[in-house]
């Protein structure tokens, strides 16, 4: 089977490095700078640099390249893509890509399935990349009408990837929970360092320093294309946020022992009945 995995970040690169560790396929990459395929040939991650030419023998496409360009390049290389290929995204933010390949899958007889692999790190590029960087992982699979056959294919060569679970849902419903679980954590982390009193932390920080601050160590090209395409959600729960803060504040700035207790018990309720 032939994969094409059309960018080489640390996503894109750690997808080729996995397919290639964990699977018999034959993979192609095709990127923007060359530097990347040249280090993918020469560590065992591809087996081809690839052309665009190189789509029309393509029996799965992954795209780990941002949302309007992984749309920008399928909707100007469709035409190249085989009718009874897959084509799948990694990116993190689903209710434009998603419509959007759908509608060009379907003009053009290919079949579109979005993907979003739960994982990464606070570093980018091909040089973090790695196959076991999902292991474990969930996987986000989003069957935007696709058949189910080859849902089930998807998912299966997921799994195969190292992937602890396959997790279905809708482009709506992703949405709301990644501005949560992902997106909220990252505005956290970057408001947090803002502090003027991060820069003299050292020999007063330990665990909870490092918790917070961990994703403050952010790409911002990316991670404002993701934060401004899933506005709604994410405005959402800032708010949500803010209104809880707000609620600790008051109680402290009142000196009530009493109240503040009870807001601080209720988030460790919440925490141990979570489990995790």
């Amino acid at each position: 089977m032939n994969v094409v995995v059309v960018g080489l970040g640390i996503i894109g690169g750690s997808m080729a490095k996995a397919v290639s560790e964990y699977t018999d396929c034959h993979v192609i990459g095709i990127n923007r700078s060359d530097e990347a395929l040249q280090k993918a040939m020469e560590c065992g991650a591809i087996d081809e640099i690839g052309t665009l030419d190189s789509l029309k023998k393509a029996d799965l496409i992954i795209l780990g390249v941002y949302p309007e360009v992984a749309v920008e390049f399928i909707r100007k290389n469709a035409h190249r893509i085989p009718k009874d290929c897959i084509v799948t995204d990694t990116s993190g933010i689903k209710s434009k890509i998603c419509p959007a390949l759908s509608a060009i899958a379907d003009e053009y007889g290919f079949t579109f399935i979005g993907c979003h692999p739960m994982a990464g790190k606070e570093k980018n590029g091909f040089d973090v990349s790695e196959a076991t960087l999902f292991r474990n992982a969930s996987c986000i699979i989003l069957p935007c009408n696709a058949p189910q056959e080859k849902v089930d294919f998807l998912s299966d060569f997921m799994m195969k990837l190292g992937f602890g679970r396959v997790v279905y849902t809708t482009p709506e419903e992703h949405d709301r929970m990644i501005s949560f679980t992902s997106q909220l954590p990252h505005v956290i982390a970057c408001s947090y360092v803002f502090s003027p009193c991060c820069p003299n932390h050292k020999g007063f920080s330990a665990g909870s320093y490092r918790d917070v601050s961990r994703v403050a160590n952010i790409n911002g090209v990316l991670w404002s294309e993701l934060f401004i395409e899933n506005k709604e959600p994410l405005l959402a729960e800032i708010d949500t946020f803010i209104g809880n803060m707000t609620e600790i504040r008051n109680a402290i700035e009142k000196g009530s022992r009493q109240e503040l207790a009870e807001l601080l018990n209720k988030g460790k309720e919440i925490k141990e009945m979570l489990g995790e």
